[in-house]
């Protein structure tokens, strides 16, 4: 069994985002120590409760802080951004840290229309870059090879590179959380991974359909895919309820078409009265993620990995914190993947 960690860097109500970067940070030094395979960050904008904007900046940072363990994006949404531009980024940090960097790509916008307008800026793009998504994952592939890519110009054909001489590339990822992600994935013989976390829906048909359609290629000869799953732990599974409670919340508001707040306190969570759709998502939501005591957390994780067929899990811890906790530590997350290690890493 392997373990990874995601990390959308939440912010509490407690918190600044420089308390919330200092948490994040303390977490992925948690997760290099107790031996987790990677520890990848979103790409969230204009969300109260996400301060993980730029995976690139923030992966720059937590792997000057970390030692071994390998940091990526989960992921990098690839229409808010030139194709160039994220080749030369994850190129960089390549080039800075071998061996330790993965880039995960995803096609979805990671946020609202009007922040995504911003983001693509004055150029125009629009919704055919979601169309052009395959064209944009081969180019930034290409780009960050050795070759680099010839631009057909008036007369000559121009190379262009997003680093002067690749020694190794970063390693290559897809995201999704439909079948048209797992599809792409198995065409091009890419890695693949599925957003359970998220959605915990249609993950067994698309998983099944990347290992049945996937064609080797290049970037891996046999199907690599793992799952992401949402996690609380705590000594009691009470605990772990109450700590991963204003999480939920926050996603049966999202789901309603409410604006998200900051992560409420535990204390918040418990006080607060949802209206009764909200709360139904809430109590159905709760089956999901895994929650409990180490031990029944731990079986949870090798339950999922059996049921399909993975031998690595991400988890994505989502802990809040009691009134009057450190605002610069996430010490519910930390506990999150030190009882998980313990049980499942020996």
């Amino acid at each position: 069994m392997r373990l990874s960690v995601l990390d959308l860097v939440p912010v509490r109500t407690d918190q600044t985002s420089a308390d919330a970067l200092a948490a994040s940070t303390q977490l992925a030094q948690t997760a290099d120590r107790l031996g987790f395979q990677r520890y990848w960050v979103a790409e969230h904008h204009n969300m109260p409760a996400v301060a993980a904007t730029s995976p690139p900046v923030l992966i720059s940072h937590l792997a000057s802080a970390t030692e071994r363990i390998r940091l990526g994006s989960g992921g990098v949404m690839l229409p808010n951004h030139a194709p160039l531009a994220v080749a030369e980024q994850f190129a960089l940090l390549e080039a800075a840290h071998p061996g330790r960097i993965d880039l995960g790509i995803g096609r979805a916008p990671g946020s609202d229309p009007v922040t995504s307008m911003a983001l693509r800026g004055a150029a125009g793009r629009d919704d055919t870059d979601v169309q052009n998504f395959p064209q944009y994952l081969d180019d930034v592939m290409a780009l960050m090879g050795a070759d680099g890519v010839r631009v057909a110009v008036p007369r000559q054909h121009y190379v262009l590179k997003a680093t002067p001489r690749a020694g190794s590339v970063a390693a290559l990822w897809l995201l999704g959380s439909s079948m048209y992600s797992a599809q792409l994935a198995a065409a091009k013989g890419l890695p693949y991974v599925f957003a359970h976390h998220f959605s915990g829906h249609g993950t067994q048909e698309a998983l099944d359909h990347y290992r049945q359609a996937f064609r080797p290629s290049e970037h891996a000869d046999r199907p690599q895919t793992f799952l992401t799953v949402n996690a609380s732990v705590a000594e009691t599974l009470q605990e772990a309820v109450a700590r991963a409670l204003p999480n939920l919340q926050n996603m049966a508001r999202l789901r309603t078409g409410q604006s998200l707040t900051a992560l409420d306190l535990v204390e918040d969570a418990e006080a607060a009265v949802l209206a009764p759709q909200q709360q139904a998502m809430v109590d159905s939501g709760a089956a999901r993620p895994v929650i409990g005591d180490p031990a029944a957390a731990a079986a949870q994780v090798r339950e999922l990995a059996e049921q399909f067929d993975v031998d690595e899990v991400m988890v994505h811890p989502v802990g809040s914190e009691r009134r009057g906790a450190d605002p610069r530590a996430s010490l519910a997350r930390d506990h999150t993947l030190e009882l998980l290690a313990k049980e499942l890493l020996g």
